[in-house]
């Protein structure tokens, strides 16, 4: 499938051109701009939580440890192991398909994490002694945060894709110290439209009278 490029393609058939790159490597300029048109993929953040690579292990690692310092005097330090950019392969594919779900939480940290991560650490009053929800939280910076920068009694942090809730176990794991005693968290695979929460008491008064985030949205 090569549709031919012009104004009126279909972003649908923009994307087609996006995979067909991918197959066969294509680099001209013209093949960028059409990519730039559809896709949303960004991982240029915006340094409200600066953040650096510690360990990309080698080069054929596809994963990097990065530190983000919290902006906040005395905070500590939050250690996230991600995958590097551009190595998504088949078997990720796949299991997206196995479980009917997309793999976007593994492509990169997502500038609008940053930014909820940053709002949320600006407003600890807003978590204070509240359960908190992250739902689709990819690598979890905006709970992990949430865990370490405010006095929320519980954070759950959870995503519906089993690779990336995997990452997420790692990263509280990493940061278990960074949190207070008071201060329980932990992850959890769950879908947006899942109905039973049985790995969560009360979970309609949790998600009503408590705070869930979202990236989109905040609701109280």
């Amino acid at each position: 499938m090569d549709p031919t490029f012009s104004s009126s393609s279909t972003s649908s058939s923009l994307r087609w051109r996006i995979l067909r790159q991918a197959l066969i490597h294509r680099s001209d300029s013209q093949t960028q701009a059409e990519i730039k048109r559809v896709t949303r993929k960004s991982t240029q953040g915006f340094n409200l939580i600066p953040c650096q690579v510690v360990d990309s292990s080698s080069e054929d690692s596809r994963e990097a440890s990065l530190c983000y310092s919290i902006p906040i005097a005395a905070s500590p330090k939050l250690y996230l192991t991600q995958r590097v950019d551009n190595c998504s392969d088949l078997n990720d594919f796949e299991i997206s398909n196995r479980h009917n779900i997309d793999n976007t939480g593994l492509v990169c940290q997502w500038p609008s994490e940053e930014v909820l991560a940053y709002f949320c650490m600006s407003q600890p009053d807003r978590f204070r002694g509240k359960r908190v929800i992250e739902l689709g939280s990819g690598y979890g910076l905006a709970g992990l945060v949430i865990a370490a920068a405010t006095e929320a009694s519980q954070v759950v942090i959870s995503d519906g894709n089993p690779q990336v809730v995997n990452y997420i176990k790692r990263n509280i794991e990493s940061n278990s110290m960074a949190f207070s005693n008071n201060t329980s968290v932990k992850a959890m695979e769950l879908h947006w439209n899942q109905h039973e929460l049985s790995e969560l008491t009360n979970t309609r008064r949790l998600l009503l009278q408590n705070t869930v985030i979202r990236k989109d949205n905040i609701l109280s």
